[in-house]
């Protein structure tokens, strides 16, 4: 069960991978124990939960639109409030809302740290959010919080351990996860499966993904998943393929450059962090290519875009974009799109 001394210890371990980070996370398949005892009364009612839970909804939104961590103290003294309450004996309608609170606010917290690139505390957090929607008895969100740890599994180049967290996910949230749910995870397995090259394996989970989030139309699922739409889709397959387009250009390239720009079309600037990560996706595609004409293009519009958020993701891959502009120094266009990266990456 989670107080605030669980919590700071949760916050004080170091980053980890395969067997010591997935085997104690077995106990997320397990029914939650009973609450300890606790000393003094607490004092919120339905009212004040429903408040903390609008301000968790709100921090997350943020996060998700500009990446970053601008409000990352804001979240944290939130998580540390509700931790508090916690330590208090509440209505067990309450603590359960407040243990669900707690595994929003944790998981922004996460996502927050690992946009900041501060990977080591990202995972901390992730851990401590599962926990606490292991004792809130959220399944679906705490299969939201594995695809999480999965995605920085990937980022960290250790597809076998992210495969590993989504199939415990799937394990755990079997019969309670909607659609969206599903196909999110299932578009994390087929990022893991394209990590490793299996072009096969990848194209059936995202056939899966698809298959899935045909069925969500009328489905009643939690506010965070509702950012996985067909945008969402289009967008992250766009990126896998672009992922196995570094590796072969001819096979993948022209799909990646299609999926990406379905996304483009169906979600606009108003995405924010998801936005520029197409638009430096597309200007990748068509730099493989070998359309230098619209892949400068593409480079002023993602650099335009990339100002417009706070995401050290989107500086790393404006960064890895950079160097397509390097071997063809004798055009001034390409030499132009050069400066303008080098010159957003300067401040």
């Amino acid at each position: 069960m989670m107080d605030r001394r669980a919590a700071t210890r949760a916050l004080a371990g170091a980053a980890l991978s395969g067997a010591p980070l997935l085997d104690p996370l077995e106990g997320w398949l397990q029914p939650a124990s009973g609450p300890p005892p606790r000393r003094r009364p607490g004092r919120l009612g339905v009212r004040e939960a429903e408040e903390l839970e609008s301000t968790a909804r709100a921090f997350r939104a943020w996060d998700h639109r500009y990446g970053g961590g601008l409000r990352g103290k804001a979240v944290l003294g939130q998580l540390s409030e509700v931790a508090a309450h916690l330590e208090e004996q509440q209505t067990p309608a309450v603590e359960q809302r407040l243990y669900r609170v707690m595994a929003q606010l944790a998981g922004t917290a996460a996502t927050m740290a690992w946009d900041s690139g501060l990977q080591r505390r990202a995972q901390d957090y992730y851990v401590l959010a599962l926990r606490a929607s292991h004792a809130g008895g959220d399944r679906a969100f705490g299969a939201n919080v594995l695809a999480g740890m999965a995605r920085q599994m990937l980022y960290r180049d250790k597809p076998q351990d992210a495969l590993e967290l989504v199939r415990l996910a799937q394990d755990g949230a079997r019969g309670v996860a909607g659609p969206r749910v599903r196909a999110m995870l299932h578009t994390r397995e087929a990022w893991a499966f394209s990590a490793m090259g299996r072009a096969s394996a990848f194209q059936r989970a995202t056939a899966q993904a698809a298959e899935a989030l045909d069925s969500a139309r009328d489905a009643d699922e939690p506010y965070w998943i509702a950012y996985f739409d067909e945008a969402e889709l289009a967008g992250v397959t766009g990126g896998r393929l672009l992922d196995l387009a570094r590796q072969s250009p001819q096979q993948h390239a022209r799909a990646a450059a299609t999926e990406i720009g379905q996304a483009l079309s169906r979600r606009g600037p108003e995405a924010g962090r998801s936005h520029a990560l197409d638009r430096l996706g597309l200007a990748e595609c068509h730099f493989l290519l070998g359309d230098l004409t619209t892949a400068v293009e593409e480079t002023h519009r993602a650099v335009e875009a990339a100002r417009a958020t706070r995401s050290s993701r989107v500086r790393a891959q404006l960064g890895a974009l950079y160097p397509y502009t390097v071997g063809n120094s004798a055009s001034r266009p390409v030499r132009e799109a050069r400066d303008m990266i080098r010159d957003l990456l300067a401040n």
